[in-house]
């Protein structure tokens, strides 16, 4: 069984156990979250698209901490002009842990 979620503007496949690096959310370690924005549910053959989401469908999982991630550098460069910018970025995310599936 698995499903297709969306959360902080984008989609992941889940199953259950599995780990998953979403947009930061605003819960501690060990939460509890409920994610309702369930698009596609498949279990085995049978097969549920919503339109666009599934009502009452729900994905919970278990958070299991916050992190950011690698360093992305940014350079801009007009050429002929003399203009040079470095940038770095660090998205920050949270770790969450698939437990069940309601369809």
């Amino acid at each position: 069984m698995y499903a297709v979620i969306k959360t902080g503007g984008k989609q992941y496949k889940v199953a259950p156990g599995d780990l998953l690096r979403v947009e930061k959310l605003d819960a501690k370690k060990g939460d509890a979250v409920e994610i309702n924005e369930v698009l596609m549910v498949a279990d085995g053959d049978k097969m549920n698209v919503g339109k666009p989401t599934i009502a009452n469908a729900k994905v919970t999982a278990e958070v299991m901490g916050e992190g950011r991630g690698e360093k992305l550098l940014i350079f801009k460069h007009r050429r002929r002009k003399g203009f040079r910018r470095t940038n770095g970025h660090r998205q920050n995310f949270t770790t969450l842990k698939v437990k069940e599936i309601k369809a």
